[in-house]
């Protein structure tokens, strides 16, 4: 297993409220971990939510003693919420503030994929896959039939989220499970790279780099070429 993480704040913005965890090292019961965060709200907000979404659910599964995977993520997305929620209603700069969350593990031959809100998990072979669900207005559109994946793109509420981490007292996440085969790649990214790169893009790069740093440069570099117009965040993975 190796993997290569990079954000980048983009050519828009001002500050990067993306945040993520990478590692191929064990994080309690799990062998790996990998997060990716989007925080929402103003921008110390959105920065903070991220952060503390992320380092929330790495201490839960660092410290907890549930040996299920979907259970642990589904333990950690709780936890990680109540602190994200409880933080916002303490503090007034904080108020409302929130944060979309993809986590996965891979475990014997297998992945584990937890999310809430539009930062998404590819599984990348010779084709490319979107496996979680986007929670986002135009994407329930989508789903309807009431928009094309072209109109959604260029859609002037593409941005509203309609699941998040942190808003609510509770918040459910999806869960998939899913067999993997050597030499797949996973890819975790936050909307700032899929608003920017089409899918059959990502494919051709990941596809065609000679390592998993020079894949995720190219496709950083591919989103600020495009325009930029948000924080840029990849984590990919080589099984």
């Amino acid at each position: 297993m190796k993997s290569y993480a990079k954000t980048d704040v983009g050519v828009r913005r001002d500050v990067n409220q993306d945040y993520f965890f990478a590692t191929e090292k064990a994080t309690g019961s799990f062998q790996n971990l990998y997060i990716v965060a989007d925080g929402m709200g103003g921008h110390a907000a959105g920065d903070f939510a991220s952060k503390l979404c992320v380092n929330s659910m790495v201490s839960f599964i660092s410290n907890t003693n549930i040996k299920t995977p979907v259970s642990i993520f589904n333990e950690a997305v709780a936890f990680g919420n109540s602190e994200v929620f409880n933080a916002s209603i303490s503090n007034p700069a904080l108020a409302g503030m929130g944060t979309t969350v993809v986590a996965a593990t891979i475990m014997k031959n297998k992945l584990y994929v937890a999310n809430i809100g539009d930062s998404r998990l590819y599984l990348i072979k010779d084709s490319i896959t979107q496996i979680t669900n986007d929670h986002s207005l135009v994407s329930e559109m989508v789903r309807r039939g009431d928009l094309t994946e072209s109109q959604a793109r260029i859609h002037p509420q593409k941005n509203i989220i309609t699941r998040a981490l942190g808003i609510d007292p509770t918040v459910v996440a999806d869960s998939f499970e899913l067999a993997i085969d050597k030499g797949d790649k996973i890819l975790l990214c936050s909307d700032g790279l899929t608003n920017m790169v089409e899918d059959y893009d990502i494919l051709y790069i990941v596809n065609h780099s000679e390592t998993l740093k020079e894949a995720v440069d190219t496709l950083i570099d591919r989103a600020n070429e495009a325009g930029g117009m948000d924080n840029i965040t990849a984590v990919l993975v080589e099984v």
